[in-house]
């Protein structure tokens, strides 16, 4: 299978002032496409800076990450912000729906960055709703939806524009057993129905056996295939 993402010695600090933070230290990591990979670890262990730096929304500091062939290094801010339009479905733990939009308004936002009429994008966008099961919540705002029904939101709004990569960070952090199972099953679905690579943030044991790889990070350092955390 085709190589979706490429790390190579991939490294992240943070300086300021007298502090010094290594988020990532000299990463590889390769991901297949179609593959679903969970990112293990520890709060502080580079999770989710890793993840921003597949999406093109941090830059390494050192090393080079090739993403679906594009050099990300190489991009200029614009290019970058354009590339992950097209490219990138992002799922965040806090939702970040805007609560004066409804569910359908909240979706078909990323759209409005796109060519289609309003037409086209009415149908992308009651069609992403209707795969997460919530056809029938097309009016309704983010304070009369459940946490579970808004992440289902999310989702769709993340994969509304047929993203060929989702990326999602402690997508089930902030919701009940019942709701975290719904979400992982939507993200399983899209997986191995609609053929999507998943990369996703967990630090929940449950969460992580819905991927079909599982990698862990420790201290910023991305541990060998099959090591656990100790």
């Amino acid at each position: 299978m085709p190589i979706v993402i490429e790390a190579r010695q991939l490294s992240k600090e943070y300086i300021r002032d007298e502090f010094h933070v290594v988020a990532l230290k000299d990463v590889d990591l390769d991901v297949q496409e179609g593959e679903f990979v969970a990112l293990m670890g520890p709060s502080g262990s580079g999770k989710t800076t890793l993840l921003h730096l597949i999406a093109a929304m941090d830059s390494p500091t050192r090393g080079e990450i090739r993403v679906l062939g594009d050099n990300l290094r190489a991009l200029s801010d614009g290019e970058m912000a354009r590339w992950r339009n097209v490219n990138i479905g992002f799922v965040f733990q806090q939702f970040n729906l805007i609560p004066v939009l409804t569910a359908f308004e909240n979706v078909e936002l990323p759209l409005k960055l796109t060519h289609l009429n309003k037409q086209e994008r009415r149908d992308h966008a009651v069609t992403a709703l209707n795969l997460v099961g919530l056809g029938d919540r097309l009016d309704h705002y983010p304070k009369q939806l459940s946490g579970g029904q808004e992440q289902r939101v999310a989702i769709a709004r993340a994969i509304v524009t047929d993203p060929k990569l989702i990326l999602a960070d402690e997508p089930t952090g902030n919701l009940d057993a019942t709701s975290a199972e719904e979400v992982l099953d939507i993200l399983a679905r899209l997986n191995q129905e609609y053929k999507k690579t998943i990369v996703m943030v967990t630090h929940d044991p449950h969460a992580a056996r819905h991927a079909s790889v599982i990698r862990h990070l420790e201290k910023g350092e991305l541990l060998p295939v099959g090591q656990e955390v100790a």
